[in-house]
């Protein structure tokens, strides 16, 4: 992997680029005032309400309420990774991203090129696979094939699918006219050689499936047969850009077709994933001729906080879900969750959903079996509790599986499950009792605290203004936080971050305050306080500001004076603190 990026470029990118000149690239703009807006990308609507600030270099949906800088609007359209958005921002203003040290050399100009040239070449060969759907001699034996799945022209082409000729040498003759271009064919597995050199194309006579990656580009190819002449499916071998342990077919459509994934279903073959799209169920992926892999898992719960796995009730079936459920306890946060469906012998999704409908299959997904009670169903199968030897062979087994789980509350109650299983419940909230209270946290030593809206307003506020205006931090130089650096204030700690940030950077704008702060642990907090409407129109911000300030400075010394006069009841005050509980009486009456 190649070294971090530093944070010094991402900072200058950020502060180069123009969020309108970006996004209007993609989305038109219109101007409306000070700000740009169009309908929002990222929802369906007929009106605009997706706002985007020059000014602040900040886009933010009314509707929706997707907000963020230049880099979250490239993560979320562009569907890129964090990376992926940097090197794209940086394409825009002909800037070389630099690498730190320490990780493997970033891909030269000339690797970056060749990889665009060879996404361009599967591109083109998806294009080649669609047009002899239509036109090869054999075409209309493939479409009568595909009619009798029950596939409709229109989803056909929705899937960009296509049909590779029975030629031996049909794509090894279109694209590979010289030596150098054969090589790209043999190195991305588009063509295949023999002992003796000879040369073929690695797919024949099957129907095509693009594999895309989740920008949408192709990768790879899964074909499938139309007879009973070799493997059911035949999916491109590894190369430079693909990896079927990373790649589920159909994720990329997924995500491309639902703002919000709610769930996303795993079924086992390509026919599956495109025939639950022409029934508008378009959440199903594939993986590709192998097992549901951790890379799978966490790629989808990514984009969805439910996966529901479908397989066969047979003993195959059965198996493979198990190995997902391994593959699957190590990204299990509190707030996700997996689920298990088996279809009666002889049905798979495809059958399933011509069966009983739309509506009917997702009923069953809404019953689908959860986690705990897959894992303890399976655990009873392979061992008997009716012995003390049977009981701990299937705790041996069970314990290590459930200490993988990464949520607190799931991994908590799967262990009270277990300990239910041999009548120990009692025991299990005892000592889950014990740990919460040993984990809690002591109270506040200082009681001073007011209702909760009142007391944090002036500080969110502040957060909110030096959001909106970071100037405001080098201007009001009477505002100095190191007094409030000890109080118990909650927030405070963040708000002198944000402090020193704006304060070092008065020419900052929104935008790149938040990306200063993409991997800070409060970030969620600040982005938040964005949604809000705390700053009212035509206020005057630094009167605001100062103000907020002085709120917070007396509570806090407020709550000083408080903690001196009670300790001054049960014991001697230093001299040190004498002086200081005078002062504070003096400053606050």
């Amino acid at each position: 992997m190649a070294g971090r990026i530093p944070r010094d470029f991402i900072d200058d990118l950020v502060a180069r680029s123009d969020i309108v000149d970006i996004i209007d690239a993609r989305v038109k703009l219109k101007k409306a005032g000070k700000n740009h807006q169009a309908c929002c990308p990222f929802h369906n609507e007929k009106s605009p309400s997706f706002s985007v600030s020059q000014e602040k270099q900040f886009y933010y949906c009314f509707g929706c309420g997707a907000k963020g800088n230049v880099i979250s609007f490239l993560m979320e359209f562009d569907r890129l990774e964090f990376p992926e958005a940097i090197e794209e921002l940086a394409k825009v203003y002909g800037m070389e991203v630099p690498r730190e040290k320490g990780g493997a050399p970033a891909p030269t100009a000339q690797q970056k090129s060749q990889r665009e040239q060879d996404y361009q070449l599967m591109e083109s060969v998806t294009r080649y696979f669609q047009h002899q759907l239509k036109n090869h001699p054999e075409a209309p034996k493939v479409i009568d094939y595909l009619k009798g799945r029950g596939l409709s022209g229109d989803v056909v082409k929705a899937w960009d699918m296509g049909f590779a000729p029975p030629e031996w040498d049909s794509v090894l003759k279109t694209f590979g006219t010289d030596e150098h271009k054969q090589s790209r064919l043999l190195e991305l597995k588009l063509i295949s050689q023999n002992d003796n050199k000879k040369r073929f194309d690695f797919f024949r006579n099957r129907v095509m499936f693009p594999i895309r990656d989740k920008r949408g580009r192709v990768v790879g190819f899964g074909g499938r047969v139309m007879e009973d002449d070799g493997p059911k499916y035949l999916n491109s071998p590894e190369t430079p850009i693909f990896h079927k342990g990373f790649e589920l077919f159909g994720l990329f459509q997924a995500r491309k077709n639902n703002r919000k994934l709610d769930r996303l279903l795993v079924v086992e073959g390509y026919m599956d994933v495109v025939a639950l799209s022409q029934f508008d169920i378009q959440y199903a992926v594939a993986a590709l001729g192998t097992a549901t892999t951790p890379e799978h898992i966490q790629a989808m719960f990514k984009s969805t906080a439910e996966i529901v796995c479908c397989y066969d009730g047979d003993r195959a079936g059965r198996e493979a879900a198990w190995r997902a459920l391994e593959n699957a306890l190590p990204f299990l946060k509190d707030g996700v969750a997996m689920k298990f469906l088996f279809l009666p012998d002889g049905e798979d999704p495809d059958t399933m959903v011509r069966k009983i409908g739309k509506e009917a299959f997702e009923a069953l997904l809404n019953d689908a079996v959860p986690l705990s009670k897959f894992f303890f169903d399976n655990l009873l199968q392979r061992h008997s509790v009716s012995s003390n030897e049977g009981k701990a062979a299937l705790k041996a087994e069970a314990v290590p599986l459930i200490e993988k789980i990464q949520g607190d509350n799931q991994r908590d109650l799967l262990n009270f499950d277990l300990s239910r299983l041999f009548g120990e419940e009692a025991k299990e909230t005892l000592a889950r009792d014990m740990k919460d209270a040993n984990s809690r946290k002591a109270p506040q030593k200082l009681d001073y605290k007011t209702p909760q809206k009142i007391k944090q307003s002036p500080l969110r506020m502040m957060l909110l203004l030096l959001m909106d205006s970071p100037h405001l931090a080098y201007e009001c130089k009477n505002v100095q936080l190191a007094p409030l650096k000890h109080t118990a204030i909650p927030g405070i700690p963040l708000l002198i971050d944000l402090h020193a940030y704006c304060y070092a950077n008065p020419k900052a704008n929104t935008g790149m305050v938040l990306e200063a702060f993409r991997e800070h642990p409060n970030v969620k907090h600040l982005a938040q306080l964005l949604d809000s409407d705390l700053i009212s129109p035509g206020v005057n911000v630094k009167s605001e500001y100062v103000g907020c300030f002085k709120k917070l400075l007396k509570w806090h010394f407020t709550a000083r004076l408080d903690e001196l006069m009670a300790k001054a009841k049960f014991s001697e005050l230093s001299e040190q603190e004498q002086k200081e509980l005078n002062l504070l009486v003096m400053k606050l009456n």
